[in-house]
């Protein structure tokens, strides 16, 4: 838009008392004349008519932005740099070379948005589906209640996760920047907030991508045929099997002793497993390839992060349900223990579920949201991720329970089989008297036939029999299953192995957790090089060497979980650390939006840039139902770890079985250190703005939208600062 100028001396007059009431009625115009002040001073050279008529221009040209300003105060736009070319009367040779912009100096940086909406989506997505968590979530419905702990899941996800999730969203599209400075623009003393997200983000990351080197070590020796850990090992130069593998299974011994080469103890050391580390090293070099080039490669390569692990999935789900002994797994969606409605222990594990599950607290969500645009309805994106969220919860656990229930009746038949065997050789030994003769036939149901034998022998009989060989029940064996990581290895590396063509059918599993796993490790990647670009502008013109960097220093301090005691030590940061800080970091930034800047006022300035008034009842959770339940499960998880000792699952190399440990006290003592030295940013920043008399919330007319400090998103190049303090005046948010 081009503004002709034309003097007069009756405006002039009248301009200074215009500028003035402008100027305190909007905050805006405010920060135009302390950005871009206007000079009245003309050339020595010119006339004094001339001096005039130039003053008169600019003024003019001034009064007219500040109406325009004012407008966008009340029906402000999103990303729009007004184009306004104010035609001087005296129009000077030198403007034009001003106006050309120079590659090096006078270009923004300009932020990218995502180019797909959908995009967006798929990567909070795959940032969001952690393999862990979702087999833990498995773990939990089992044995914490079924369906009594998904109603508890889903009350908790209504009332606390959805708000939560809304509100990490939320501020990041608003604000345009990363988790790490974004929070002391929205509340002073909360400036600490981001570092601590920051900080929890890479740790995480340093030990979350071992699980990618377990899996690629799996994948690797799936063109095996038979797979490995089918069968136990021949000794070298011997026909016989190692003794070690006899004494448990194919598939533990393969773990423990080929995978992971895991010492007894956590207090034993030894030099990285060179096995594992070309495994991490490679998948830091994919993660390193998928982010380098920004948003647009991260949404083309998160079509097959994403959506092709939910078509291995249904590939999975549909021939599971074809397996014998599926529907004894399928059961226990079914099972509900009301007991569990009224147990604080399980409401804490729901609640830790729920945060784990959407990712909250770790920084990611903010840092994707905020290269959206403003006026992204953000609400809609809210209740899609908690739609797929569950949704993807329902499917993995139909899928797992059906692979659980034909994975025991598997052993328990095999169990059933060996039994007889040895009941057999037994009797011709003369240990066991021939009352004991097990049946000879057990190929119809090895499981029932034998127990049903068995619970028709005299007891004194069954107790004999008993003593030299294990009862094989099903019920027994399905519920052996743990919430270790570890266990869903085995478990599904036998399953692949029970099933014909168990080549393909190990490839195709282990592709889905490689997929899962490198698209949550695309997430949090995100989450830390977007806050540092933010906090460190000149690092936006090096990203592939941030990156680069990033991912060497993350695969460096990854050694260290690769080591024999290393899955130890990754078991006490996931089971008794991660929780801690992500519900100080989640109730820190509930507190922060609902009380220090006030949700009304959060709400209302959403609510311009969107177009449309947002729910009040999001802002009534934010201030009473959030902060209540964050703090119950806060305070009901640190007296869970503080009353149960600290252990870990073992491997015996003695015995060539696993065994329960207590870890070491200096295991505790590490994890309060660590808790501490990373929640110290949070009471540091406050007591500094306690110190300089800084205050607890900004004034009710500051506004977040006129507090963002991000480049516009604009894919134009701007001109000079000089050319837009003479001619163009911009808006508030222009740099």
């Amino acid at each position: 838009m081009s503004v002709v100028v034309h003097p007069s001396l009756s405006f002039l007059e009248n301009t200074s008392s215009t500028l003035t009431k402008l100027t305190d009625g909007n905050p805006e115009i405010q920060i135009l004349e302390s950005k871009y002040p206007v000079s009245w001073s003309a050339s020595a050279s010119v006339s004094e008519g001339q001096d005039l008529a130039t003053r008169t221009a600019k003024a003019e040209a001034w009064e007219i932005h500040a109406f325009e300003a004012q407008t966008r105060a009340s029906q402000p736009k999103q990303n729009i740099v007004p184009d306004v070319t104010t035609t001087s009367v005296l129009k000077q040779k030198h403007l034009k070379e001003n106006v050309k912009v120079t590659k090096k100096e006078d270009i923004f940086l300009t932020r990218p948005l995502w180019p797909q909406k959908f995009h967006y989506i798929l990567t909070l997505v795959g940032y969001s589906l952690r393999p862990s968590q979702l087999w833990n979530f498995v773990y939990l419905w089992i044995h914490k209640g079924g369906c009594s702990f998904f109603m508890i899941y889903i009350l908790i996800l209504v009332f606390a996760g959805i708000p939560l999730l809304f509100l990490e969203m939320t501020v990041g599209q608003m604000l345009q920047q990363g988790s790490m400075d974004l929070w002391k623009i929205i509340g002073p003393w909360a400036g600490g907030v981001g570092y601590t997200s920051f900080m929890v983000c890479f740790i995480t990351s340093m030990y979350t991508n071992v699980f990618s080197s377990w899996i690629l070590f799996y994948l690797s020796h799936s063109f095996q045929f038979p797979v490995p850990w089918e069968n136990c090992p021949l000794l070298k130069n011997a026909s016989d099997f190692d003794p070690d593998c006899a004494r448990s299974t194919p598939s533990i011994y393969f773990w423990y002793r080929q995978t992971l080469k895991a010492s007894d103890k956590i207090e034993d050391g030894g030099p990285p497993v060179l096995n594992l580390s070309l495994p991490l090293f490679v998948s830091w070099c994919l993660i390193g390839a998928f982010i380098t080039n920004g948003l647009k490669s991260i949404g083309k390569v998160m079509y097959i992060l994403v959506l092709l692990p939910y078509f291995i999935l249904f590939c999975f789900l549909i021939r599971s349900l074809l397996l014998e002994g599926a529907i004894y797994g399928l059961q226990h969606l079914l099972v509900s223990k009301v007991s569990a409605l009224y147990n604080i222990h399980v409401w804490s594990l729901a609640g830790s579920q729920v945060l784990f599950q959407l990712g909250l607290g770790f920084g990611p969500i903010v840092s994707l949201a905020s290269h959206m645009p403003q006026s992204n309805n953000c609400l809609i994106d809210t209740f899609i991720m908690a739609v797929v969220n569950v949704v993807t919860l329902l499917l993995i656990t139909a899928f797992i329970l059906s692979v659980l229930g034909f994975w025991a009746t598997s052993i328990t038949y095999r169990c059933s089989e060996k039994n007889v065997e040895t009941l057999i050789k037994l009797i011709k030994l003369g240990k066991l008297p021939p009352e004991a003769s097990p049946p000879a036939d057990l190929r119809d149901n090895p499981a029932s036939i034998y127990n049903t034998w068995l619970n028709s022998l005299p007891q004194d009989v069954k107790n004999m029999v008993l003593s030299y060989v294990p009862e094989c029940n099903i019920k027994d064996q399905f519920l052996q299953i743990n919430e270790n990581q570890n266990f869903a290895f085995v478990a599904f590396a036998e399953y692949t192995s029970f099933l014909p063509w168990s080549a393909f059918w190990s490839l195709l599993f282990f592709l889905f957790l490689l997929f899962r796993e490198l698209g949550v490790m695309v997430g949090f990647m995100q989450g830390i090089i977007i806050p540092l670009q933010d906090t460190f502008s000149s690092l936006r013109k090096h990203t592939t060497l941030l990156t680069v960097g990033i991912s060497m220093l993350l695969y460096l301090c990854g050694l260290f979980f690769t080591r024999p005691p290393g899955i130890y030590f990754m078991r006490l940061l996931s089971e008794y650390w991660t929780v801690l800080p992500i519900f100080f970091i989640v109730i820190c930034e509930n507190i922060t939006v609902a009380w220090a800047y006030e949700a009304t006022r959060f709400l209302a300035d959403m609510a311009v840039l969107l177009g449309f008034p947002i729910p009040s009842i999001c802002g009534r959770l934010w201030c009473y139902v959030s902060p209540v339940v964050l703090l119950i499960l806060f305070v009901t998880t640190l007296v869970d770890l503080s009353m149960k000792s600290m252990t870990y699952m073992a491997w015996d190399s003695v015995g060539s079985k696993e065994v329960l440990r207590q870890y070491p006290s200096w295991g505790l003592f590490l994890v309060i250190i660590l808790f501490l030295i990373v929640i110290l940013p949070v009471p540091t920043y406050f007591v500094y703005c306690l110190t300089s008399g800084i205050p607890f919330k900004y004034k009710s007319k500051d506004r977040l939208v006129v507090f963002s400090k991000s480049p516009p998103l604009s894919d134009k190049p701007m001109p000079s600062e000089k050319v837009q303090k003479e001619e163009i005046l911009q808006d508030g948010e222009t740099k």
